[in-house]
């Protein structure tokens, strides 16, 4: 498979994702060019041991992880505690726990994970763990009740951007850490369109 890592790292971008899940079409193999340390590499597992996880980050250097299966509180908090005693225990190593929803959402299954993970991130709820090219109704996070920071993400494409700025005014936008883009912007799974790429995030920057 062909990737335009390095490319896409020169926009700048705050996070890279590189998934690892032979059930995906964008299953990372290969090696991750250098990339600015201002950008946080991010693993993307589904339903994985920590083993494997552990091996993965120190493998390819990864400072975040993304996990988009049916991850327990429980498996969340073994996770930090392996990261904290077989890495490095100066970098902080993030947990993005992901949720799926689609016209509404049971926002109490996010209370036991409060501790245990540094960040919720909202999905497309699909028959496809993330991916799915489509996206959720926003206005369910009027009703979001925590305070923990959380990415945007979901079949989030260019015409999408005029709802994109209008939601990051609204009083639910208050806590969104991140928007997360990905297949809308793909010539092909793993290789982005850099222009449309680049294009999104001068809108973002210059409009926010």
């Amino acid at each position: 498979m062909k990737y335009n890592t390095a490319e896409v790292a020169t926009l700048q971008p705050d996070y890279l994702g590189f998934i690892f899940y032979d059930k995906s079409p964008r299953n990372f193999e290969g090696v991750i060019p250098e990339v600015p340390k201002s950008i946080k590499k991010v693993g993307v597992f589904v339903d994985e041991t920590v083993d494997v996880i552990i091996q993965k980050i120190k493998n390819f250097g990864l400072d975040a992880i993304q996990l988009h299966g049916n991850e327990s509180p429980d498996y969340c908090k073994e996770l930090r505690k392996h990261c904290h005693a077989e890495l490095d225990s100066a970098s902080q190593y993030e947990i993005i726990k992901v949720f799926s929803i689609k016209d509404e959402f049971d926002f109490s299954q996010l209370q036991p994970y409060e501790d245990v993970v540094d960040y919720f991130l909202f999905d497309t709820k699909g028959k496809l763990p993330g991916g799915n090219g489509y996206t959720f109704n926003w206005d369910v996070l009027k009703d979001y009740p925590s305070t923990k920071p959380y990415f945007l993400s979901g079949g989030i494409g260019l015409e999408e951007m005029d709802n994109v700025l209008s939601f990051l005014q609204r009083e639910e936008s208050k806590y969104c850490h991140a928007i997360d883009i990905n297949s809308k912007f793909e010539i092909k799974p793993g290789l982005k369109a850099i222009e449309k790429l680049e294009e999104f995030i001068t809108n973002l920057s210059f409009r926010t």
